[in-house]
């Protein structure tokens, strides 16, 4: 069985190293994952199934960041099943040379070698950015418009 720092550990250098098919092993079958600060508000991930959907899913586009985790600082609290983790993925884009940083905190809760709970806060626009994907994240965040038959552009609700 794995501490909580050890689990923390072989989850953000799976990230970068992989194998990714083997990710959703180091959680619970039922977990509760969420990214309190993406822009777009993703449902948490609730299981191990939806956890390995996440993982082997293919990258938004055909691009290869090679990554690793840097500036680890991992604090462990009064309860010992909860770590609280800084660190940042650093590397760069393999097809443009590009340099990237993606700062991170992660609030884990870990019982018996696997993650239960955690949330994940993660600069999703640095992340967006490395991936190429910056333009498609600022769409998303636009407010929709619908043109009437008068030809005014109306938002339609969210």
């Amino acid at each position: 069985m794995s501490s909580p720092r050890e689990t923390f550990l072989r989850l953000v250098h799976g990230v970068c190293d992989g194998p990714y098919e083997d990710l959703a092993d180091l959680y619970a079958d039922q977990t509760h994952v969420t990214h309190p600060f993406h822009p777009l508000n993703p449902p948490p991930l609730r299981s191990r199934g939806e956890l390995h959907e996440h993982f082997t899913a293919p990258p938004p586009v055909a691009r290869t960041l090679n990554r690793k985790p840097v500036d680890v600082t991992i604090h462990e609290t009064a309860d010992p099943e909860v770590i609280v983790a800084e660190f940042a993925y650093q590397g760069r884009v393999a097809e443009t040379g590009e340099a990237f940083t993606v700062p991170c905190v992660f609030v884990m809760r870990i019982r018996d070698g696997l993650i239960i709970e955690s949330r994940d806060y993660i600069d999703h626009i640095a992340s967006a950015r490395a991936w190429g994907q910056l333009d498609r994240l600022l769409t998303a965040l636009r407010p929709q418009e619908d043109t009437t038959i008068e030809g005014t552009a109306r938002r339609r609700p969210a």
